[in-house]
């Protein structure tokens, strides 16, 4: 609304709302003051709409003001807002003239007693840490004796000599491989997720170091990015965050597989100290004559025992001991045969006397003779009838003889 337009406006005794509201608006937009102002306050009823604005309201204890934070200005935040927390927030007041309410237009924010990094820390910390990226099941274990060492970091940085000069000095075997990033900076987290991506695809590292110097939050807040956090965890090859110094924690330090305090320390858990190897393997080799030197000298006794026996002393004997076994075990087999024929023998003359005695011919020899008649013995008197023929065996043959008639015991039988 413009200069002559207001002065219509205040000639008349009547406005509309619209009028009203926009009066109202040109009023405090005039205000240098109100154009440019902090404010301090407790977030409440805070909203992030999925335009990427952010609505909210500030209050305090007498009072509450509603809050908009534009994509644009909201895009350069480090931490999110939420319900409770304490800002102050760099402001223009206005009017939002359909809804007849001033409001702030906050162009920035930041957390009031903390900085903004370090709130932006806890937040990520604590919702990676929920996520499981921090637990110690996913970590993979740093090779024992590995050959090739990933190097991320600075090419001109102290952290990269550092690694360099302690694992040549402990391991000469392994080789170093560096890929030169950025450590500080808008880039710097780009950087490092484009070297940890060439190591994954290359497969040229046994393990990975990656970190740099110490320095502020702002130094070292690429090693605090999401991205690359959820980059390290998803890698294949084991990590070493060598972030700052020993006081210094980063994000890269709880997911990464193992934390060093500092590079130099990096490089001294990567790979082992030669000298310790050397005198283990001097160890081990001493301890290994030592035992095959005791079991050439049992061997030695034992051959020297066997040496001395009678047996090896006199051969012969063994033969003749032999000899005089085989001969006092075929005699003791010709006598267990004598004796088990002379038993059967024996058994055989006892089996013959009672077949003997059972025999018919025996009885017949006694007086008895047996009659039968078409091969069968006749045990009845009814079995027959008068004028059939019949057999009658006798000790010395067999007579035939005809039946004329049949007669009863006198009991009937």
């Amino acid at each position: 609304m413009d200069i002559s337009s207001l002065r219509e406006t205040r000639a008349r005794s009547e406005l509309t709302v619209s009028e009203l509201n926009s009066y109202v608006k040109s009023l405090i937009d005039g205000d240098r003051t109100l154009n440019a102002v902090s404010v301090r306050g407790e977030i409440s009823n805070f909203t992030y709409h999925r335009t990427g604005h952010l609505y909210f309201s500030l209050k305090d204890e007498g009072g509450q003001v509603k809050a908009v934070m534009f994509r644009s200005s909201a895009a350069s935040l480090k931490f999110m807002p939420e319900n409770g927390m304490k800002v102050i927030v760099r402001c223009s007041v206005s009017v939002y003239t359909p809804g007849g309410s001033y409001q702030l237009y906050v162009t920035s924010m930041q957390p009031d007693g903390i900085g903004a990094l370090y709130l932006a820390y806890e937040q990520l910390k604590a919702r990676l840490e929920a996520e499981g990226l921090f637990s110690p099941e996913f970590k993979r274990p740093i090779p024992i004796y590995p050959t090739r060492i990933g190097v991320i970091t600075s090419p001109t940085g102290a952290a990269v000599r550092d690694i360099i000069n302690v694992t040549s000095r402990r391991y000469p075997l392994a080789t170093i491989y560096l890929y030169p990033s950025l450590v500080q900076g808008e880039s710097a987290e780009d950087n490092l997720i484009e070297a940890l991506d060439y190591f994954e695809k290359s497969g040229l590292a046994d393990v990975i170091i990656i970190g740099r110097g110490g320095g502020s939050i702002e130094d070292l807040w690429a090693f605090n990015g999401e991205r690359l956090a959820r980059k390290i965890f998803a890698s294949t090859t084991p990590i070493i965050s060598a972030v700052g110094h020993e006081t210094d924690f980063t994000i890269c330090d709880f997911v990464a597989d193992l934390r060093a305090p500092t590079p130099s320390a990096a490089a001294e858990i990567a790979v082992p100290d030669m000298r310790e190897l050397r005198e283990r393997i001097s160890d081990i080799y001493d301890r290994c004559e030592a035992a095959l030197n005791r079991a050439v000298e049992r061997r030695a006794d034992r051959l020297f025992s066997i040496k001395e026996r009678a047996i090896y002393k006199r051969p012969g004997a063994l033969i003749e001991m032999g000899a005089d076994s085989l001969d006092r075990a075929r005699e003791a087999l010709f006598t267990a045969i004598e004796k088990r024929l002379t038993n059967e023998e024996h058994r055989v003359e006892l089996v013959s006397g009672k077949l003997d005695m059972l025999s018919p011919l025996k009885i017949l020899s006694r007086g008895y003779s047996v009659a039968t008649q078409e091969g069968g013995l006749i045990k009845s008197t009814d079995s027959v009838a008068i004028g059939s023929l019949m057999d009658v065996r006798v000790s010395d043959g067999v007579l035939r003889a005809q039946i004329v008639e049949k007669r009863k015991n006198e009991d009937g039988r």
